[in-house]
């Protein structure tokens, strides 16, 4: 009999109908939007502002209309007017360029400077893979820039016979790959995505005479693009705009001085220390991202707990470059030349703990590097400090040295004390990145998110007045709640093979909805399981409380249920809370890698409750 059961249900794998058919509400919203069955532009106009919460006037809506009828290959009167059916009405919600789920365009204040805003940066940009043993290549610094990453770090070591710039992870066994070649493949990609400016962090292991070949290559690469402060000026009281920086490509690193200093100040024993410093905050922390966050009971399927387990990364004693000691030098010679170049001054935080270091109030704005532990230690006791370095500085985070496999950490913790620069393995994988890529789908995908007014406190002209009085450990109370509702799903029978779930039968596709944020608005929630259907139709509902909305991603992962093994992955995406345009909205879904999954998606309405 079960033999029988398992035939008749391959069959229908290949002759299964598909319930394209509208979600109850958008049936429910055409009839009242509409008559005689049919939706002409004075009533798409309302149910576009009634509904979608958009400002169009009559002509606006005839044109949108218009557009996708034109495009869909509609044919009706050219001398009347457009008009919808409830059929048309839902193709158009699924549309992604005519109804997104979030605006396309720069929308945010670019004249403030940098440091009020989150930058897109990259974790050791040439890497094409692990951290140890990978190629070093030009191709993922193109691939990164392209994604809309703005800064871009390299490190630099000489040549075997010292005449030459190498980019590679010093002490390691990854293959190099010419520094100018570098060079010449930010010049090519910088400004393919975005025209706001390129920041390139050099970790520099080089002799003074190969700085000045360094600074040599990067003036006759970048030429005019090049932007770095004039002759006078020993560095900015604030850094300049992303408006003032547009098409432009700017350098950070240490000035040579700095760099001497702090090969004296870095013992082997000190580093040693911070080795282990790091590793007990390995333990103690794990590593977020890598296991599905506790399952919600609204929805439980059927016989097996929900949870996408995957096999935690090898720990191993490792140290950011940062960490390592410097290659020896001769104090007597410095290159003038590229510290000239340099308009980002970096260096590691000085005095006796990283509050001193923070603390404190220089007459120039600077950038401060802190690895993921480092962070973790100092926000537990003094998180304002932290937010209040960030007003004018630059903070930047890096992944810890254990990172072989080139994952990732959670970036939330850095963003909520003000860290601009949250460095990532752009080739790595997994959660954590995901949420990077949908942080930064902010502002038009720029590269470039402002900063909440929490975490700047300052005027209008965007001078600072006072001390930020954030604390992300107590963010008060609820500010703003969102409603999520999944209707349906579709794409994957045309992207997929038919047996690409399961052998015999349709997928059994569920979806996971929930908030990365500040600790408190944290939370995953599931939809129902729909059995043996290519085009899910769940129409369950949800609802978040946010405290700290401004920091909040919505996650969105469908996942394909399996009774006896490890759940299929059926896409991801997440997107920025405040960016979301409330109503019926289309979501794209992506793959693990960030690239997308056309056609798959879904028909989400978002609401928001103050």
């Amino acid at each position: 009999m079960l033999a029988v059961k398992s035939f008749w249900r391959c069959l229908s794998c290949h002759t299964f109908d598909v319930d394209l058919s509208a979600p109850k509400d958008v049936k429910d919203l055409f009839k009242k939007y509409s008559e005689y069955e049919v939706m002409r532009p004075e009533h798409f106009q309302k149910f576009l502002f009634e509904v979608q919460g958009e400002t169009k006037s009559e002509a606006d809506a005839e044109a949108i209309m218009t557009k996708f009828l034109s495009e869909k290959g509609t044919v009706w009167e050219k001398l009347t007017r457009p008009k919808f059916t409830l059929d048309a009405l839902l193709t158009y919600l699924f549309n992604e360029q005519l109804n997104p789920a979030i605006d396309y365009e720069v929308h945010h204040d670019m004249k403030l400077p940098i440091s009020q805003y989150f930058i897109y940066t990259g974790h050791n940009s040439y890497l094409t893979g692990n951290q140890l043993s990978s190629d070093c290549s030009e191709k993922p610094i193109v691939t990164a820039l392209k994604r809309g990453v703005r800064v871009i770090e390299l490190d630099l070591w000489p040549n075997p016979s010292k005449d030459n710039i190498l980019v590679l992870h010093g002490r390691t066994l990854t293959t190099p790959v010419d520094f100018e070649k570098c060079i010449v493949a930010i010049r090519d990609n910088a400004f393919v995505s975005s025209e706001f400016p390129v920041v390139i962090t050099f970790e520099d292991h080089l002799p003074a005479t190969l700085q000045a070949k360094a600074a040599e290559i990067v003036h006759k690469v970048l030429g005019d693009t090049l932007y770095y402060p004039d002759a006078s000026q020993e560095g900015f009281p604030e850094f300049p705009s992303p408006e003032v920086l547009k098409r432009r490509i700017i350098i950070s690193t240490k000035p040579p001085k700095e760099y001497l200093a702090c090969q004296k100040s870095e013992s082997p024993q000190a580093l040693s220390l911070g080795a282990v410093e790091e590793r007990k905050e390995i333990e103690r922390e794990g590593s977020w991202g890598d296991e599905l966050p506790e399952i919600s009971e609204d929805f439980p399927s059927p016989e097996k707990s929900l949870p996408v387990s995957v096999e935690p990364a090898p720990e191993l004693d490792s140290s950011d470059e940062e960490n390592k000691p410097p290659e020896k030098r001769d104090e007597s010679k410095v290159a003038p030349e590229y510290k000239r170049i340099i308009t980002i001054r970096a260096g590691k935080p000085k005095g006796d703990s990283l509050k001193d270091a923070l603390a404190g109030d220089d007459a120039y704005a600077r950038r401060v590097s802190l690895s993921e532990p480092q962070l973790s230690k100092v926000v537990k006791s003094h998180p304002r400090i932290v937010v209040s370095f960030t007003n004018k500085n630059i903070l930047r985070v890096y992944p810890k040295g254990t990172r072989i496999d080139s994952s990732n950490y959670n970036p939330l913790k850095a963003w909520a004390h003000g860290a601009q620069m949250v460095a990532f393995n752009m080739q790595g994988y997994g959660r954590p990145l995901w949420l990077v890529h949908g942080f930064f789908r902010a502002n038009g995908g720029c590269g470039y998110v402002k900063k909440p007014d929490f975490l700047v406190d300052g005027n209008s002209e965007g001078q600072l007045t006072r001390q930020p009085s954030f604390d992300p450990t107590n963010p008060g109370p609820v500010k703003k709640t969102l409603k999520v509702k999944v209707y349906q799903g579709r794409g994957w029978l045309e992207r997929f093979s038919r047996n690409h779930f399961d052998s015999f039968t349709p997928p059994d596709f569920y979806t996971r909805v929930g908030i990365a944020g500040v600790k408190v608005d944290t939370v995953m929630k599931n939809t129902q399981t729909k059995m043996d259907n290519w085009a899910p139709r769940w129409e369950d509902e949800f609802e978040f409380p946010l405290r700290v909305p401004e920091l909040a991603l919505l996650r969105i992962e469908v996942h394909e249920y399996d009774a006896t093994g490890k759940d299929d992955f059926g896409g991801q995406t997440c997107l920025p809370v405040q960016e979301l345009k409330p109503g019926i909205r289309t979501v794209p879904l992506y793959d693990k890698k960030g690239n997308e999954l056309s056609p798959v998606r879904l028909l989400m309405r978002f609401t928001f409750l103050d």
